[in-house]
């Protein structure tokens, strides 16, 4: 009856939310290309490499997840050259990015639609011998349809935040059989393996191997002389004050702006860099620095400058280079944690040896925070005037930037693992040697 309800109400909610979902893709761009794979249809020439031999299906949402998934990837190679892999993504961003570095072998569509004629349509195509998920992403058909056809299901780096644990509650009859359909959940920490068993997973298929990002940090770092090359064309240099806006979100800019507007003032040669989550908010946020009298510069529009004129901002609206950027920040603030709710990763800035600062609202990064915020690796403020406040005094006192930074980095270094032991775990189902033995691994 569960199954009967989800794919009669499915289709239904999906033609309500069409519209927004449309409008998201228009305004982002780059969907265009791979458009009909969201719903199974695929070029004759893509179907006949995914036919070519056997593979392992992952899905990863977005950004984040395809870093992880992309290492994950690469890890399994490294000791099974032979496996291959196809690769799923939502949105436009994540393909970018996985098309850079995804292997020859391996095949890259768009996510399908949780619809069940078009998921067996897609599995029929596949036929993997195992699927594989990142962080929390749970599809009832996808599962269902893949346990049904003798395809292992594995999670990696599971996470499950305050709002999705309070989601899969209420919908706790739904999406209890689901997860107790995966054979194995890897998960980020223990906070995040006593959700899942509280959502009736069984404990010993729930095991705690520690974030991938802290190995996706390391294996995959940024690029100084890449960042020293974006601020150069720029009219800046590594050399400055810089204070970062990564991946910020509405309303985190203007916090950053007003600040950087009066602190210019007392710390001659400070830059400010923003660097926004969605890249078309561009126009949003030039208007922000605009009525501020500031000058700016660009990325997207080829950085073209008055000879001798310095800009105060750089705005970078591209997609990839935020990771470089961290190298060269000398104060970086991480968004989606101020205004907005849940969080972004603060592993990645903190593997450059960087003081990060972040707002309140870290969610979806709740453990993660905690942790660095008790080896004294992470700032996290209330509001604007803390967030300005911390700012200021990490700014004016480059031992106490040092020591913050130096922790975080300590700290990445000491979590790296995470990949190995799930990689493990992945070639043991993959093998068909599915028993667990409840080990759990600590760093």
């Amino acid at each position: 009856m569960i199954w009967f309800l989800y794919n009669l109400c499915f289709p239904i909610i999906l033609m309500m939310m069409l519209p927004y979902f449309l409008f998201r893709m228009c305004r982002r761009g780059g969907y265009a290309k791979g458009f009909l794979q969201r719903v199974g249809l695929y070029e004759a020439p893509l179907k006949a490499k995914i036919r070519e031999r056997s593979r392992v299906w992952i899905h990863a949402v977005s950004v984040g997840e395809t870093y992880v998934a992309l290492q994950f990837m690469e890890e399994w190679r490294r000791t099974q050259s032979e496996v291959a892999f196809v690769m799923s993504v939502n949105t436009s961003t994540a393909r970018v990015l996985a098309e850079k570095s995804l292997n020859p072998e391996d095949v890259l569509v768009y996510f399908p639609l949780d619809f069940a004629p078009v998921i067996r349509r897609v599995l029929n195509l596949i036929q993997p011998r195992m699927l594989v998920l990142t962080e929390c992403e749970f599809w009832p058909n996808l599962i269902r349809q893949a346990k049904a056809s003798d395809c292992s299901v594995l999670l990696i780096n599971g996470r499950m935040s305050d709002h999705s644990f309070r989601g899969y509650l209420r919908f706790r009859r739904l999406f209890s059989p689901v997860l107790n359909l995966v054979d194995c959940l890897c998960v980020q920490g223990d906070r995040d393996r006593q959700r899942y068993m509280a959502l009736g997973v069984a404990s010993d298929k729930v095991l705690t191997t520690g974030s991938a990002k802290y190995d996706v940090a390391l294996k995959a770092p940024g690029s100084s002389e890449q960042a020293a090359l974006i601020l150069r064309m720029a009219g800046m240099s590594i050399d400055d004050l810089i204070l970062l806006g990564g991946s910020t979100w509405p309303g985190e800019e203007d916090v950053l702006l007003d600040y950087f507007a009066e602190a210019r003032q007392r710390y001659p040669g400070l830059k400010l860099v923003l660097v926004p989550r969605h890249a078309e908010r561009r126009d949003e946020v030039v208007t922000a620095i605009q009525q501020r009298g500031l000058r700016f510069i660009q990325r997207s529009q080829g950085m073209t400058r008055n000879p001798g004129e310095c800009p105060h901002v750089l705005l970078v609206d591209t997609t990839g280079e935020l990771k470089h950027l961290y190298t060269a920040a000398t104060v970086i603030f991480v968004g989606k944690s101020l205004i907005q709710h849940g969080g972004q990763n603060i592993i990645e800035p903190a593997a450059c040896g960087k003081p990060v600062v972040v707002g309140p609202n870290m969610e979806n990064f709740a453990d993660i925070t905690d942790e660095f915020k008790a080896q004294g690796g992470l700032i996290q403020v209330v509001d604007g005037a803390g967030l300005t406040r911390a700012i200021d005094a990490l700014l004016g006192d480059r031992s106490l930037r040092e020591e913050v930074g130096s922790r975080a980095l300590a700290f990445v270094l000491k979590n790296r693992g995470s990949l190995h032991v799930t990689v493990q775990r992945a070639k043991k189902l993959f093998l068909g040697q599915g028993a667990l033995d409840g080990t759990l691994f600590r760093g």
